[in-house]
């Protein structure tokens, strides 16, 4: 009798949802290598970091945490301002969630995100802030990137094509620099001219990137900003210092930072550190951007 109500509940509350379990299985194990990266170690009772840690500062935060990212949304402009997340070696060089393209909208957001049908019709391509390439790793990583508090509008030909080599060369990054911070936003002008959708959702007229390092024995950063439209420009001329970027956007990325590390960090930015794939520039250059 024992023995079939054994085989009753495994088949009942088990065998159907192996699947979820296996998911949630698959997501406690990328977390805790992520905070097993995080260990000092002179101390490794001691975990030192934490991604909140590396929030920027914006005026009138709406802090939305998800599992995998933090975002700070602006109402008026229905996208985030910056999105935090970040990436390690392991993470980018793993591969169990393949894309969803289950764009929706947020409903953590307090009055609400954009929704899919303000982009239909717009001529803009629902962009990602976190890349959905770089969310490979898990399921909920992946699936929590079509949120559309991560999406903003984007040029087709900038999306599919610069956008699209940034992000790939920030993985790349990953790989060489094992665990990296990245914040990611739309660089939203006091009065942006365009609109679109019934929520009103701003087109940005460029997006920024940037790169955190503090992994010894070198710590550096390195930011970006791009115009929202088709380049045929090499990436490394849109380099620049995370101050530069900071005084463009008004955004403190790095507030918690010692003041000498973030002066020493942010101030500059060495280029030797920060090596292209000559390879993926042609590659825009004759298929991405046409696409």
């Amino acid at each position: 009798m024992l023995v079939l109500i054994g085989i009753y509940v495994y088949f009942r509350y088990i065998e159907g949802n192996i699947p979820e379990i296996t998911d949630k299985i698959e997501d406690f194990v990328q977390e805790t290598d992520s905070l097993i990266q995080d260990i000092d170690e002179n101390n490794p009772n001691r975990k030192v970091t934490y991604l909140e840690d590396y929030y920027p500062k914006t005026e009138n935060d709406i802090i939305i945490q998800h599992r995998f990212f933090t975002l700070s949304y602006s109402e008026k402009d229905e996208q985030a301002k910056w999105v935090a997340c970040e990436l390690t070696q392991d993470r980018v060089n793993s591969f169990i969630a393949k894309r969803t393209d289950n764009f929706r909208e947020d409903k953590t957001v307090p009055r609400g995100s954009a929704s899919i049908w303000d982009y239909k019709g717009s001529g803009y391509d629902r962009g990602h802030l976190v890349a959905a390439g770089d969310m490979t790793f898990s399921k909920t990583a992946m699936s929590e990137t079509f949120f559309m508090s991560n999406i903003s509008p984007q040029d087709r030909s900038f999306n599919r094509g610069i956008w699209k080599e940034l992000e790939q060369q920030v993985r790349d990054w990953a790989r060489a620099n094992k665990h990296i911070y990245v914040i990611t936003g739309p660089v939203l002008r006091k009065r942006e001219n365009k609109k679109i959708g019934d929520n009103r959702v701003t087109v940005p007229h460029a997006f920024y990137k940037v790169i955190l390092d503090l992994k010894e024995p070198v710590q550096k950063g390195i930011a970006f900003m791009i115009p929202n439209e088709k380049q045929t420009k090499r990436l490394e001329e849109f380099e620049m210092s995370i101050d530069q970027l900071e005084r463009i956007t008004n955004i403190d990325f790095f507030p918690a930072l010692p003041d000498q590390q973030e002066h020493e960090i942010e101030s500059d930015y060495n280029p030797m550190y920060w090596i292209y794939d000559e390879e993926r520039y042609k590659q825009r250059l004759s298929i991405w951007n046409y696409e």
